[in-house]
């Protein structure tokens, strides 16, 4: 449930979204995603949080982050941290839970609704203390993949849950490769 008059910001997780959207099938668009939520209120500001490999010459998030920050989101990145796990495994950590968290209890006095696009339980403890403060806090993701995307006691918690599927004929594109597929499909019909 979404008011016009409504002050409105988005918070989000990058990677959790991503990975939601793959889980589902579908890629994001994030011009439509602005566009919809501006739609549905008065959007302060989309923040929008990922962690970068900064060693690397090229990284595939990078047009991303670029296009992004110049269409009207707040970007919010760090460096990734490379190791080595104990099998030998090379990980990337990049955990934004606390950025993502500072922002929204500095921005909460000023706004009357927070969009959540994350399904991390972690964000339980923000979602309440938000909505102490008189905010009211919608969580997007999804319980359709499989395993669900989102946590029981963070949709618990929010005041209204979006499943993220029910959103992509609004914000949605086909995959990458599937478009890549289609196009020579197509042009094979020819």
């Amino acid at each position: 449930m979404f008011y016009k008059d409504e002050r409105l910001a988005l918070f989000i997780d990058g990677s959790n979204l991503y990975a939601a959207a793959k889980a589902l099938g579908f890629d994001i668009d994030y011009k439509l995603l602005r566009q919809e939520f501006v739609r549905r209120g008065k959007m302060l500001r989309a923040f929008y949080y990922t962690a970068l490999l900064e060693n690397d010459e090229y990284s595939p998030i990078r047009p991303l982050v670029d296009w992004l920050h110049y269409n009207g989101f707040t970007m919010v990145t760090k460096p990734a941290k490379e190791y080595t796990d104990s099998q030998g495994r090379r990980k990337v950590k990049g955990n934004m839970d606390i950025e993502l968290t500072v922002d929204a209890m500095e921005l909460a006095p000023r706004v009357d609704h927070i969009v959540l696009f994350s399904g991390d339980g972690d964000f339980r403890p923000l979602v309440e203390s938000l909505q102490r403060q008189g905010v009211r806090v919608s969580v997007v993701s999804t319980i359709r993949s499989q395993p669900p995307m989102i946590a029981d006691e963070l949709r618990r918690q929010a005041d209204n849950f979006i499943e993220l599927d029910e959103l992509r004929d609004v914000i949605g594109r086909p995959p990458r490769e599937q478009t890549a597929e289609r196009r020579f499909e197509v042009a094979g019909d020819k």
